[in-house]
């Protein structure tokens, strides 16, 4: 998926090597994440139906969600339940990559919302995500 400006230039220091695809997995995802100095995971967004489990391997994220900014490390963990509001996404603040799995469900119909930024995300039976503004209007 490439998301529109501004949020791809921010994106540009995520590498995400989808590990769930390359054994046919269909039901749940599991990405191997690599985010550069300065970089973000994501805006800073919510799922309204599938859940997000996220795993530290290496480096020092900030996780930043609606209660604030915490540090994570190497062997910690943070989970999302689907449709609580808690946005949340990760920042490399430190001047070294972090590496992070990503798991997450694929159910379809999800739809993403980002309470800081002018888009929206749905996705389709297919597991196909369309991009808009968030009145709806395309990019």
């Amino acid at each position: 998926m490439v998301f529109p400006e501004p949020l791809a230039s921010l994106m540009s220091g995520r590498e995400r090597r989808a590990l769930g695809d390359v054994f046919g997995l269909t039901r749940f995802g599991v990405n191997l994440t690599r985010l550069a100095p300065g970089s973000i995971s994501a805006a800073r967004h919510f799922h309204s139906l599938q859940d997000e489990f996220l795993y530290v391997l290496e480096g020092t994220p900030s996780l930043v969600t609606n209660g604030g900014e915490v540090l994570l490390g190497p062997g910690m963990c943070v989970g999302f339940k689907a449709g609580t509001g808690d946005a949340h996404h990760l920042v490399n603040r430190s001047g070294v990559d972090v590496l992070y799995l990503e798991i997450g469900d694929r159910t379809s119909d999800d739809s993403v919302t980002y309470p800081d930024d002018d888009i929206a995300l749905v996705a389709g039976a297919e597991g196909r995500w369309s991009i808009t503004h968030k009145d709806g209007s395309s990019y």
